[in-house]
């Protein structure tokens, strides 16, 4: 039996492929390319020394993920396909909830055609809103402030719903905090396309002087700086973590939600001197005022992950800022 990774050539799809490759699991790779680029299939073979299926194809093609279906003996989903960039989706709600939200209910009817129940769902810690409380345990209430968090929580309760209805399913919903970092090889990481919306990308194009600064929203949060504080994860502990609940699934009929962090939180100033740190030199920046709606602190509870899956992140900021820019070295 193979995983099917949808999204799989993406910035954590990549990882979580090399990472069950390495461990020797049949894996088939699905993407659109929307985000991300032909050649990373090839990189992660390069990586690992193992071939696999891969498939240029988007969920919302029912047609097309039947195809997969019949011509591989698909054993478990990790969902990861969907747009997911909050300030674009307030710009193509539309397109975020078609994309999302009916490609999940396509790909669902699908694997139930096929009778495979076992899903690890790429949700978001979006879904808690803007609640002071911290850190963020899985039983704080859920709330959407933008249509891209909103389509991450309905895609949740629609899993609810289908394991209410039928308890065979077996679901992990992963909600992840700040991904960062590349994989050791400095082959595979994160290069979005266009304008980064996520931190360290950012500042790595601050670095390799293809911008002149980082705005920074804010440096009056009542933090140790200023700034705004959140938890980022190496995406090679993300990685890890979803071989933990993927074993997790095989092994029970479940619908289960889990935080995925570190469980410390990080300024976006520690996060830049972290960075110029790997990058041996200094990174302009200049401060903006708040985003509406921005938060001053955000970081896990992660202790259900521990619990529940034995997973707990290894590695701290200067590992990710590290491997980042030995990638950017590496790429560009």
């Amino acid at each position: 039996m193979a995983v099917l990774l949808t999204g799989g050539a993406g910035f954590i799809g990549s990882h979580v492929c090399t990472e069950l490759l390495g461990r020797g699991e049949d894996v088939v790779l699905l993407d659109n390319y929307s985000n991300s680029k032909q050649e990373i299939p090839g990189l992660i073979k390069a990586i690992t020394g193992r071939e696999f299926p891969v498939y240029e194809a988007d969920i919302l093609d029912d047609e097309a993920l039947r195809n997969i279906f019949k011509e591989n003996s698909i054993g478990e989903v990790l969902h990861f396909a969907g747009l997911k960039s909050v300030g674009e989706s307030f710009q193509k709600p539309l397109a975020y909830y078609q994309n999302n939200i009916t490609g999940t209910i396509n790909l669902l009817h699908i694997m139930k055609e096929f009778d495979c129940k076992r899903m690890v769902y790429s949700s978001s810690a979006t879904v808690y809103g803007n609640s002071k409380e911290v850190p963020f345990h899985e039983k704080l209430p859920v709330s959407a402030a933008n249509p891209y968090s909103w389509t991450k929580l309905m895609s949740e309760q629609i899993l609810k719903d289908l394991f209410l209805s039928d308890e065979s399913w077996s679901i992990v919903l992963l909600r992840y905090f700040n991904p960062a970092g590349a994989h050791e090889s400095g082959l595979i990481g994160e290069d979005p396309k266009g304008i980064p919306s996520n931190l360290v990308p950012y500042i790595a194009k601050v670095a390799t002087g293809e911008f002149p600064s980082l705005g920074v929203f804010g440096d009056d949060y009542e933090t140790q700086d200023g700034t705004g504080v959140r938890d980022y994860i190496h995406v090679t502990d993300l990685a890890a973590g979803h071989v933990s609940a993927l074993d997790f699934a095989r092994k029970n009929s479940c619908c289960e939600t889990v935080n995925l962090g570190t469980g410390k939180g990080y300024s976006v100033f520690d996060m830049l001197h972290a960075y110029e740190k790997a990058c041996g030199k200094k990174l302009e920046y200049t401060i903006h005022p708040r985003r509406q709606g921005d938060i001053a602190v955000r970081y896990a509870d992660v202790s259900y992950a521990k619990e529940l899956l034995g997973f707990q992140a290894l590695l701290g900021i200067d590992e990710m800022c590290a491997s980042s820019w030995h990638y950017i070295q590496n790429t560009f």
